[in-house]
């Protein structure tokens, strides 16, 4: 019987991620995925700004910023006519060190992952099938299929089910996956092709034909068409072609297609899972959450469970926490999960819904609107805000606690660069730290130096209370770099109760990172 601590299943962006964190925090992880070799027809594509701001922890982002596409802009376009841009270069400036769209393929996402997994010896184990597991409440027992055909038996103490929208290790648990799928069939077809809308920008046809966007990336006359198809094509949706689709989207944006080199049609459904846990059994990714491309946030969100998991994981199999630690990752991600589905479904409605009235908003009020709207700054930073992921915070969980300024626990530390400094280089870090913009006190020093956390001091600022810290005030950072405790007296006491209270030794001594 092999043995790991951590059993994960399938090998997309979710599980990849999981295994690489895990992985770097000394924890002896097992990946496998039934297919025989990773993707190379996938649809996700945007890396947002707070996914590049956590992959520091990985050396991931320069990678990925050097290997993808930054994208200048967004055009939308009706009746052949180009209607409204809206530029997306530096849109979230001074929000965070990556203030801009960036593209890069998911199948290329996960080789990269893949490739930096292998510098820890892991490798994904192709053709190997999950079949089924028992919980004791020590361990899990997992039955696997392999590539051989052979039964074999694994046994871990957690088991991370990253499997999809069919999970296995849903279906296992039996929990529901309430939600409902999309009248639409969606096709993505990875195209070299010449026109107005290959200028390495974002296309998106508002009219009343098919809904269409041209996604552009890195290289000359490479791009991602990713549309609809409605009507009597969408029952066939299996065996659709790029033939079937209807030309007069492609055509409206000027789209002249010379080599199709992929092609594949889905719909798309909504739906969360109940719970993200039973037991020993965790769900991510697909296999916690689908929706709509709208935004794109799926993968991204993925990630996100990814690195929300994986440092309770180590900590709790290190010894340095308790299990009760790992009950604060759905009540953390749940709460996002639904948010995201509703939000994604009504943009989704918007730019697909039938009918006189809805064709009017998307063609003739919103290419008014969209242009003047977008012109005022407070709202082009709350779009960036809002797809770039962060604002998203775990306000009001048990994890997260205290005040000072205007940040609260759970809430993402703002970026303030000043002259050379960054306050965001110390994240990097997988563990506990303290953050002070100011001058703190010598017992926060010592209490910091005895228990092993760094403390990170910052000369203050207007620009730090122009970002919404209070001076003098304390952040401890958790290792997934959310403030944990906002504490306006700075004093190690709140430091003590918030780490014997929720029984975390914070120690980066310990932590193996």
């Amino acid at each position: 019987m092999k043995r790991c601590d951590v059993l994960i299943i399938g090998a997309g962006p979710t599980g990849l991620v999981l295994a690489l964190w895990l992985s770097k925090l000394r924890i002896d992880v097992r990946i496998i995925d039934k297919t025989t070799e990773p993707g190379t027809t996938s649809r996700a594509l945007a890396v947002q700004a707070r996914t590049l701001e956590l992959y520091r922890q990985l050396d991931l982002t320069d990678a990925i910023v050097e290997k993808g596409h930054l994208v200048p802009a967004a055009n939308f376009w009706v009746k052949g006519e180009q209607t409204a841009r809206l530029s997306l270069d530096a849109i979230g400036k001074g929000l965070t060190p990556y203030p801009f769209l960036e593209i890069f393929p998911q199948d290329e996402h996960e080789q990269l992952l893949i490739e930096r997994l292998a510098q820890f010896n892991v490798t994904v184990e192709r053709d190997t099938e999950l079949l089924g597991f028992l919980d004791d409440g020590e361990h899990i027992t997992a039955r696997l299929l392999s590539a051989a055909g052979h039964q074999e038996t694994c046994e871990a103490l957690y088991i991370a089910g990253c499997d999809g929208a069919r999970s296995t290790v849903r279906k296992t648990l039996g929990i529901e996956f309430p939600g409902g799928t999309y009248q639409q069939v969606f096709y993505v077809a990875d195209v070299d092709a010449e026109g107005a809308a290959f200028n390495g920008e974002l296309h998106v046809d508002l009219d009343e034909a098919d809904f269409l966007a041209v996604f552009p990336l890195a290289g000359t006359g490479r791009a991602r068409l990713i549309g609809t198809v409605r009507d009597e094509r969408a029952e066939q949706a299996e065996s659709l072609t790029f033939e079937d689709v209807s030309r007069r989207a492609i055509e409206h944006l000027k789209v002249q297609v010379r080599k199709v080199n992929w092609f594949s049609s889905y719909r798309v459904h909504h739906r969360v899972a109940e719970t993200f846990r039973n037991g020993r059994a965790f769900l991510l990714g697909d296999a916690a959450h689908i929706h709509s491309p709208a935004g794109g946030q799926g993968m991204n969100t993925g990630i996100g469970d990814a690195i929300n998991l994986a440092w309770k994981l180590a900590a709790v199999v290190k010894g340095t926490a308790q299990g009760s630690l790992l009950d604060t990752y759905e009540p953390e991600r749940i709460g996002f999960a639904r948010r995201l589905v509703a939000t994604t479904d009504r943009v989704f409605s918007f730019v697909t819904a039938d009918g006189p009235i809805a064709n009017l908003v998307r063609t003739r009020i919103a290419p008014l609107l969209l242009p003047k709207l977008t012109s005022v700054e407070r709202v082009r930073e709350f779009m960036f805000r809002t797809v770039s992921q962060i604002t998203l915070n775990y306000r009001g969980t048990s994890l997260n606690s205290g005040s000072a300024g205007h940040v609260y626990g759970g809430d993402r530390l703002p970026w303030v660069p000043s002259g050379d400094i960054d306050n965001f280089k110390s994240l990097s870090a997988m563990t506990w730290q303290v953050h002070v913009y100011g001058t703190p006190s010598v017992s926060l020093v010592q209490w910091c130096s005895e228990h092993g956390v760094p403390l990170h001091v910052f000369e203050w600022t207007p620009a730090h209370e122009a970002a919404g810290l209070a001076h003098d005030a304390s952040y401890l950072l958790r290792p997934d770099t959310y403030v944990a405790l906002a504490d306006p007296s700075a004093m190690p006491e709140a430091l003590e109760y918030y780490f014997s209270s929720r029984n975390i030794v914070p120690d980066s001594r310990l932590q193996g990172a």
